[in-house]
This record gives structure tokens, sequence and C-alpha cells, in this order.
């Protein structure tokens, strides 16, 4: 079986929520998906609004034949240069979060070793305009062996279902 399938199933998973383009996308990346959500809590009427929250998600999709070490951080570095582009911190900005998920045929150990020691983090006025996290996932499915960092153990359970 090729990726072409597994691929698309699971960019697909995140039609739902996501806005996912897989056409114009940022080279060396297959596909992006963005979400955004904007909350607003006010009093009896709009104009005396109490809160507001700002929250983003930029997630980069890249599909591999190999994946080697150099590949992963050229992948790493171009998904966290990319997406940080896109943060615009003001005083209702949340968090804007980063995620990279890659699907290989295969992947060295070295790669699978390095993974979990990718972390990327950011924040804006010691947090008052928000912060960047930064997950990633990469997925060898001849074997389906699935590794991530801390932060993108949240991603294991979605694309465990497809692998």
């Amino acid at each position: 079986m090729g990726l072409t399938e597994p691929f698309e199933k699971l960019v697909s998973r995140f039609d739902t929520y996501y806005d996912v383009r897989r056409e114009d996308v940022t080279p060396p990346f297959d596909a992006e998906a963005v979400f955004h959500s904007h909350d607003e809590q006010f009093f009896l009427v709009r104009t005396a609004t109490i809160s507001e929250a700002e929250s983003n998600e930029y997630v980069y999709f890249a599909k591999r034949r190999m994946l080697d070490a150099d590949e992963l951080r050229m992948l790493d570095a171009k998904a966290w240069e990319t997406g940080i582009t896109h943060v615009k911190p003001h005083k209702d900005h949340r968090n804007t979060d980063i995620s990279l998920i890659i699907l290989s045929e295969k992947m060295t150990d070295e790669a699978a070793a390095l993974v979990p020691k990718f972390h990327h983090y950011k924040s804006y006025r010691f947090t008052l305009q928000g912060w960047s996290n930064y997950r990633l996932i990469a997925i060898e499915q001849s074997s389906g062996r699935i590794v991530y960092n801390r932060q993108g153990a949240d991603l294991k359970k979605l694309v465990r279902n497809i692998f």
C-alpha cells in the first residue's frame, strides 16, 4: 500500500473543524490545516464585554518515502518558522499552536530517537499576549510505529485509529 490513501485519510480527519488546503501549500509540505477560534463573554449587552480570547492552530502535513534525521530537522525548522509568522500577539490573543504531522513509509532509528527531543515554545510579553506551543508526530506506515514529542502526545489517539 502506498502513502496516498493513508495520507488522505489522515488529512480528512481535520476537515470537520479545520480549513484544509491540499494545493498551494508552503513547500516542503503536502497539506496545511488552519483553525481559528474567537470567544467573547459579555454582560447583558454586547458592548459590555468582559473578556475575549483568540486561539489559533496551524497544522502542517508531510509525506515522505524515507524520513531521516536531516529531513526531520528541515521539516521541523520550516514548520516552526512558517507557523510563527502567522502569530499576531495582542491583548486578546490566547495561543497560536503549530503542529507538524509526518507520514513516512520508513523512518530511520536516528530520526525516531530525535522526534521526542524537538521542543519549541514562545511567549508574548510574558504570556500577557499569549503563547505558542509546538506539537510533532511522526508515523512509520510500514511498521505502524508512532513517535511524538511531549506536546504531540495529544495527537497520538487521533492517528492511532488510522494506522
